[in-house]
């Protein structure tokens, strides 16, 4: 039994919160990712009092679920928006400029899960709102543990210069943040972790938010039904591949 059992993913709002409440414990980040559901946590208080105010009339009516636990249940929102921005895992497009650098001798070298808590760190330095929070970053770390949530790295000799974090589900590998260092190394992180999903059985790279930059590496909106269709689909996923790799593989 999960607290999301009773929640109605494909009926919920594409462009609101399906849920709130609950909490981020690797238990419950699971199951939401399970389900097609991702956190964002209020920043503070206020964030908090905007939530409640503005999606109260949804909860009300039933459209958007309240879960059990937690002192604020505005406190923590769950989206799942319809469509869903999607990519093929080896097909992030890199654009011809960057795949020049990247074939004549980039001093990049990539990796994954060697530096997800430093990834983590990086992704959450700066951002405004903040929504990466120090609980929810606690439950990743648990998730990664368990070798479900998984991180991307590119290095320049031993300087992390770009990563992004994600977690897997079945042959969905949904990205949820990205930093960069170094112009575009953002980019290679999602396509080398891409590959690397592909590499091991992996059919679809979930982008979550729609927008300019994440239409750039390929993301095409995919109807949430045929999202939530793919997300339970029975395909053997194998382990991910962390080995040291050239990013000139890529090109």
């Amino acid at each position: 039994m999960s607290v999301f059992d009773g929640v109605d993913v494909r009926g919920g709002p594409g462009d609101g919160p399906v849920a709130f409440g609950a909490g981020l414990g690797a238990r419950e980040l699971l199951a939401a990712y399970r389900r097609g559901l991702f956190p964002m946590p209020a920043a503070d208080e206020y964030a908090s009092a905007y939530n409640e105010a503005r999606y109260e009339p949804a909860v009300g009516t039933g459209e958007s679920s309240l879960l059990p636990g937690g002192d604020d249940p505005y406190a923590l929102a769950w989206w799942s928006p319809d469509p869903r921005p999607v990519l093929p895992p080896g097909g992030v497009r890199l654009g011809s400029r960057l795949a020049r650098r990247l074939r004549h001798r980039s001093p990049w070298w990539t990796s994954a899960d060697r530096a997800f808590g430093e990834v983590l760190d990086r992704c959450a330095e700066g951002r405004q709102p903040v929504w990466l929070t120090e609980e929810l970053r606690g439950g990743l770390a648990r998730l990664h543990a368990l070798g479900v949530a998984h991180s991307g790295e590119v290095w320049e000799g031993e300087e992390l210069v770009g990563g992004v974090f994600g977690v897997a589900v079945g042959p969905v590998l949904s990205l949820d943040s990205m930093f960069h260092r170094r112009p575009d190394a953002a980019r290679v992180a999602v396509a080398d972790l891409g590959a690397r999903f592909a590499a091991a059985g992996g059919r679809l790279l979930d982008a979550q938010w729609d927008g300019p930059h994440i239409r750039s590496l390929g993301a095409e909106p995919m109807p949430r039904a045929r999202y939530l269709a793919e997300l339970a689909a029975e395909v053997p996923v194998g382990p991910l591949s962390g080995e040291a790799l050239p990013v000139a593989r890529l090109v």
